[in-house]
């Protein structure tokens, strides 16, 4: 020690100075490094801000992983002001930042939703790899900005850049032509990346998005080991089409391969139930849902199975339950109520939702329209159509316009009907054309119908629906030669009408009735019991409808052909099936007619049963005599 002091004392003064100021300099430095450090990984967002200040001031850096840290900070803190100024720090005074930070400050900005300013950087990047392009690629694909992402996918290739099984899964997403992804998936089975898990995925969402279901199919079989990722995506493909058969059948398949459903199985699986109308398989999936109790996106699915079978005490149970609510929640009660003839109670359930839930958006108006609409409410119509703009900051579209049709319509208000048709932004479709027709076909206004069939008829000359309707508004005003042009000139162009068919299920089958069609195994029994419920029913005063007979038939000839309609005979079939308690569940691929209706009507009460029919527009409720509806439809 005495000779260290004795050392000590030969050092100039000065020297001594400098030294200790160099000395408590980096001492000052490590400190600040480690506070900022500590602040960054226990994201502390306003005393790390504070300390990069300060380091500002001393032209102090901190390493690349501490900078990573403190933008995912922002990113949980959604600080933009914070996450910008950081940028600015890490590139001020000629601070070269390594690829890794700079790919992490582009995932920020696109996290943001920031795309300019993320382009911006990937523009003046020194470097790129496959993670640069990717993430670009990537947030191109999930704002549907196709072109781009497709674009950037193009260059990257050409630079030399080999694309991973992220940036193919990113830019398959974007593919909107079957040309592109075939071509990727060329590239895909090159490059040997045609097993990967996410891969494939992607590939069967792409295909099945181009209904594409063959091909979909076909990339699933080819896989000689799957996961869960995977059996969800062919079993959504086919739930998302419509096809809800395949779907359970791929349901059953992955069960028993063993593979646990989760929650994007059963939200599929739910689909499925929905599209199929099985109410009672939708209730059995409803016992693999109470493990996932709280899932948003699944008491959504639930909510709508329930709703779209007809089961409104479910429906209601369910949403009354659910912990969390969104803007879907809302909306899919709302429309459920409004289909399911409860108008009043839907309207209601919007004015609870403008007070305690979310902000409605385009699709809750659909179902506030569609309330008012089955309803005959006119002026509450048109007060929420003409107050989008301000109740949701949205302009009408297509849809919300033919609701209001649909409602004029129902109204008997046609000259209203075509004066909104005039007034569109854009221009009617065929759907827009046959609200116009179907209305004039309930209002008698044959003329009118002409004009509007043959509006259709320019748009889509093989549109079958407007020729059934056109021939079905001359038949009910006794036009028969009419009728018979039309008929003739649907035969030339080899057009044929949809027969009308109901059917119910009766433990776990499905039966079908099909007019005239004696194939079913109890056919004679159930047109025994029906004669003998028309017999009952006529001598309480039912006249068979003969308005919805639409051929030129007269007398008995005409009420025959009623007699035999599907859903007569798969009410029949239902109440020999059932027991008085069960409700009687039917589901049509036409609307129901008129004598039909009364019919459900009356043997709902004779009978005392609760009978529900689900026609393509809406449900029906028979009880006690009564429908939902309140004969408004």
């Amino acid at each position: 020690m005495k000779a260290v002091s004795k050392l000590l004392h030969k050092i100039p003064p000065s020297t001594l100075s400098c030294s200790y100021r160099y000395l408590s300099s980096l001492q000052q430095t490590s400190s600040l490094l480690n506070d900022f450090t500590n602040f960054c990984y226990h994201r502390d967002l306003p005393r790390a801000m504070h300390a990069l200040e300060t380091m500002e001031k001393h032209g102090v850096y901190a390493d690349a992983v501490t900078y990573s840290n403190l933008i995912k900070c922002c990113l949980a803190h959604k600080a933009v002001r914070e996450g910008k100024r950081l940028h600015h720090h890490v590139f001020s005074n000629g601070y070269a930042p390594k690829t890794f930070l700079i790919n992490t400050f582009l995932n920020m900005y696109v996290k943001f939703n920031l795309l300019e300013e993320a382009q911006k950087l990937f523009d003046e990047m020194p470097e790129r790899n496959v993670v640069s392009w990717t993430t670009m690629i990537s947030a191109y694909s999930y704002v549907k900005l196709n072109d781009r992402a497709m674009g950037l996918f193009v260059l990257m290739v050409r630079e030399g850049v080999m694309p991973n099984m992220f940036t193919f899964s990113s830019v398959l997403r974007a593919c909107e032509r079957l040309y592109d992804v075939k071509q990727l998936h060329c590239s895909m089975v090159k490059v040997g990346l045609e097993s990967d898990v996410f891969v494939r995925s992607a590939l069967i969402d792409v295909y099945s998005k181009l209904g594409e279901l063959l091909e979909a199919m076909s990339v699933f079989r080819e896989m000689m080991t799957r996961d869960n990722v995977v059996w969800n995506s062919i079993i959504a493909a086919f739930a998302q089409h419509s096809d809800g058969d395949e779907a359970l059948n791929l349901y059953k398949s992955m069960r028993r391969a063993s593979f646990p459903a989760d929650q994007s199985t059963l939200t599929s699986v739910l689909r499925a139930c929905t599209s199929l109308s099985l109410l009672e398989l939708g209730r059995q999936v409803h016992v693999h849902v109470l493990k996932f109790d709280q899932d948003l996106i699944l008491n959504n699915a639930l909510l709508d199975m329930y709703c779209k079978c007809g089961s409104l005490e479910d429906a209601k149970f369910i949403f009354n339950r659910m912990a969390e609510k969104d803007v879907i929640s809302w909306s899919t009660m709302i429309a459920g109520l409004a289909q399911n003839g409860f108008s009043v109670e839907a309207l209601n359930l919007f004015d609870s939702m403008k007070v305690q839930g979310p902000k409605p958006n385009h699709i809750t108006i659909l179902g506030v329209l569609f309330a008012c609409s089955h309803a005959g409410l006119v002026n509450q119509g048109w007060y929420y159509f003409r107050s989008m703009k301000t109740l949701c900051g949205i302009d009408p579209g297509r849809e919300q316009y033919g609701c209001m049709l649909d409602l004029l319509g129902r109204a008997g208000k046609l000259d209203d009907m075509v004066k909104l048709i005039q007034e569109m932004k854009c221009e009617p479709d065929v759907v827009t054309w046959r609200t116009l027709l179907d209305a004039c076909r309930a209002h008698r206004n044959v003329d009118l119908a002409a004009y509007a069939a043959k509006e259709i008829q320019m748009l889509d000359p093989q549109d079958i629906g407007a020729y059934v309707l056109l021939s079905n508004i001359y038949a009910n005003s006794k036009r028969w030669s009419d009728v018979a042009e039309v008929r003739k000139a649907m035969r030339v162009r080899g057009l044929r009408k949809e027969p009308g068919c109901s059917w119910i299920e009766v433990n776990k089958k499905i039966h079908a009735f099909i007019l005239g069609d004696k194939s079913h195994p109890q056919i004679d029994e159930i047109d025994k019991q029906l004669n003998q419920f028309i017999s009952r029913l006529t001598s309480a005063g039912y006249v068979p409808d003969t308005n919805f007979v639409l051929q030129d038939l007269e007398g008995e000839q005409g009420e025959d052909s009623l007699r035999s309609h599907s859903e007569k005979l798969a009410i029949v079939y239902g109440i020999m099936s059932f027991p008085r308690e069960k409700t009687i569940r039917i589901w049509k691929n036409l609307k129901i007619c008129g004598d039909c209706h009364i019919f459900a009507k009356l043997i709902s009460e004779l009978e005392q049963r609760h009978i529900v029919i689900r026609d393509p527009i809406r449900y029906h409720h028979f009880k006690d005599g009564a429908c939902s509806c309140g004969d408004y439809w």
